[in-house]
């Protein structure tokens, strides 16, 4: 049986906005999702790592993921956005509160410790602007050996022409790079709009040049997913 996850649904203040959010991704047959805290340092001023909200405090009864027997599965995960080396805290305590970490390096050197390094889950590739640089095969290959997963999302390629030209060059540059390994397509819906069928997805996918498994997030990544899909089929 095939396993659907959205490991990037944007979390909200408005409560009602996120249950519609997971409300939604069970009915279309989301046996997963993550709430995803951005955290975004700046050298202005010290910002506090946030902590995510207890799922039994935004939703009161989680839904039956349609065509299965079981609530869907909700996960609490922390993305950092990075423009320095610094933003990532080796072994923190905060982010042991979330059950994913990701990165999103702006720099080819923070990429590069990102892949090869940080002790993390997930590598998401920028989708708003151009690369300011190119994917290298080394660290690439690197982060898929360390079982690490690169993540392409579409809620900026849906909401405006010009982010959909950078989602798609970024994410054609990323699969060239690694040949379709370890590539997992996510929403980052902010509304429930956003979290389309995944007969759509698929269809998007293909545009990416991701496979169908690939957008299903049934990749053969040895850390993050084979815990997550081992955890899925019990």
């Amino acid at each position: 049986m095939s396993v659907f996850m959205d490991l990037n649904l944007t979390f909200s203040t408005d409560k009602n906005r996120l249950q519609r959010l997971i409300e939604t991704a069970a009915h279309l047959g989301f046996s997963t999702v993550a709430i995803n805290y951005v955290f975004e340092p700046t050298a202005k001023k010290k910002q506090e790592i946030p902590t995510p909200t207890p799922i039994n405090d935004l939703i009161d009864q989680l839904p039956i993921v349609q065509g299965r027997s079981r609530p869907i599965r909700v996960l609490n995960r922390l993305t950092i956005v990075m423009s320095d080396s610094s933003h990532f805290r080796p072994n923190a305590a905060e982010y042991r509160c979330f059950d994913l970490l990701a990165v999103q390096p702006t720099t080819e050197k923070l990429f590069h410790a990102a892949c090869m390094i940080y002790d993390v889950d997930i590598i998401c590739i920028s989708v708003t602007e151009k690369l300011p640089f190119f994917f290298k095969r080394a660290p690439v290959n690197g982060a898929v050996d360390r079982g690490l997963v690169f993540e392409v999302s579409y809620a900026a390629a849906i909401r405006d022409s010009t982010m959909r030209r950078y989602t798609i060059a970024n994410a054609v540059c990323l699969m060239e790079t690694c040949k379709g390994k370890n590539v997992i397509l996510s929403s980052a819906a902010e509304t429930s709009f956003v979290v389309r069928f995944v007969r759509r997805r698929r269809k998007r996918s293909r545009i990416f040049h991701l496979s169908v498994s690939c957008s299903a997030c049934r990749n053969q990544a040895d850390g993050l997913w084979d815990h997550l899909h081992h955890e899925e089929l019990q």
